[in-house]
């Protein structure tokens, strides 16, 4: 969810700011005061161009869709000496290398019409800048051979670079989801965290790996030391393709009951996307947001053994036995079909009074019950609000209604009528 209009948050602005003014300086620093070691400054440009050739392909769900790239842009960044010999190039030629390449990659994408996303590319300025101000003026002044030596204490201090090069990522992406969302930052960050143990870690490992195999070897240790990236990245993209239909799997299954004439049409799915958008206001993160997301996707599984069809599905609207006796059925579908039994329990316990409930469940009903009561027949998108902070008491929880509500008043997802 982003918001609504065509003004972006002052946070993005100044983010993005930040990272033009880098590279605008950065490319004029090196105009004008030439290309130091121009060699390097090309072997690494192309491994980095290379890198974002390779997004090419990328799936929905690729946290990192040029590791390489980023590995690449990473190790110039933290490179001291090449074979032996000192480097003498600084901070703003790595900053120019890296938007240089950017810029060239970026072409093929822009004409095949998926060019790269603005925060993406401003988080990867920065992030390789930081990198870079932290190391360059450390180790161009000797001080970092003086403190460290050359034996394990320089690989320890290298990998505090990599750390702090990690953290700072994180912050930036989750500040600039935040930003754009509205969602609680703690949960993005963690999220952003999380996501280093993957992906993020080996681009991290790579990206310091290739520095200290360059100060050795030379420029020749590169090609050598990309060919584990890339296969990680070909099993990565294996792992995000089985998710998405692992996902379009179940999405398909949820539409069985709009196929057969028991739910309206786009209902399972725009329940999912505003379960997604709560859970996330209320500080839901990683696998929790799978479960929230299956189940919400599920949830109206059980009305495929009613008789009769419940008028437009609407659940919300029978008696409380009836609902949890669906809700029951639908449990038992979805144990049948292999689906997560956290995703089974929740949909199982939807019905129940919410104090009974895990969260999880607690935010399928409330959503639920608001895309029932939004049709043209019933009372409409306001007074389905209504009849849910009228129903706290009981049946949904007041902080769940709440957090819907707040989605909704930022421009979240609105339910689409039947009829």
């Amino acid at each position: 969810m982003t918001r609504v209009g065509t003004r972006l948050p002052l946070v993005v602005l100044a983010v993005h700011g930040a990272a033009a003014t880098l590279a605008v300086a950065g490319l004029g620093h090196t105009l004008w005061d030439g290309v130091h070691e121009p060699g390097h400054a090309l072997a690494f440009g192309v491994l980095i161009t290379v890198g974002e050739l390779a997004r090419w392909g990328a799936l929905p769900g690729e946290r990192e869709p040029a590791p390489l790239g980023a590995a690449g842009a990473l190790a110039y960044a933290l490179l001291g000496r090449s074979g032996g010999a000192p480097t003498t190039h600084g901070v703003l030629q790595v900053v120019a290398v890296l938007v240089a390449a950017l810029l060239v990659a970026c072409v093929p994408h822009v004409a095949r019409g998926s060019g790269p996303a603005p925060d993406r590319v401003a988080r990867r300025i920065l992030t390789v800048a930081f990198a870079a101000v932290c190391f360059q003026p450390l180790y161009n002044s000797g001080r970092a051979a003086d403190w460290f030596g050359e034996g394990p204490y320089y690989v320890l201090f290298m990998l505090l670079f990599l750390v702090l090069t990690a953290l700072c990522d994180a912050v930036l992406a989750a500040l600039l989801l935040r930003s754009r969302t509205g969602y609680p930052y703690g949960p993005l960050l963690s999220d952003e965290l999380r996501a280093l143990i993957g992906i993020g870690s080996a681009v991290c490992a790579t990206g310091v790996v290739m520095a200290l195999g360059v100060a050795v070897a030379g420029l020749w240790a590169l090609p050598v030391l990309c060919v584990p990236l890339l296969l990680t990245q070909v099993s990565f993209r294996r792992f995000v393709a089985v998710r998405t239909t692992y996902r379009q799997t179940i999405t398909s299954l949820a539409r069985s009951t709009e196929i057969a004439g028991y739910t309206p049409y786009g209902h399972a799915r725009r329940v999912a996307v505003l379960c997604t958008a709560v859970g996330r206001e209320l500080g839901l993160s990683g696998s929790e947001l799978t479960v929230l997301e299956y189940a919400a996707l599920m949830h109206d599984i059980g009305q495929l053994s009613l008789v009769d069809p419940v008028p437009e599905g609407a659940t919300a609207t029978l008696p409380a036995a009836e609902q949890r006796r669906i809700a029951l059925l639908g449990g038992a579908v979805v144990r049948q079909t292999g689906v997560d039994t956290e995703v089974a329990v929740v949909v199982e316990r939807q019905a129940d009074p919410y104090r009974e409930q895990p969260l999880s469940a607690r935010i399928v009903r409330a959503v639920n019950a608001y895309d029932d009561l939004c049709g043209e027949s019933l009372i409409g998108p306001l007074g389905a609000l209504e009849q849910l902070r009228l129903g706290t008491g009981h049946d949904y929880q007041p902080e769940v209604v709440e957090s819907l509500a707040r989605v909704l008043a930022r421009g979240g997802p609105t339910p689409v009528l039947p009829g």
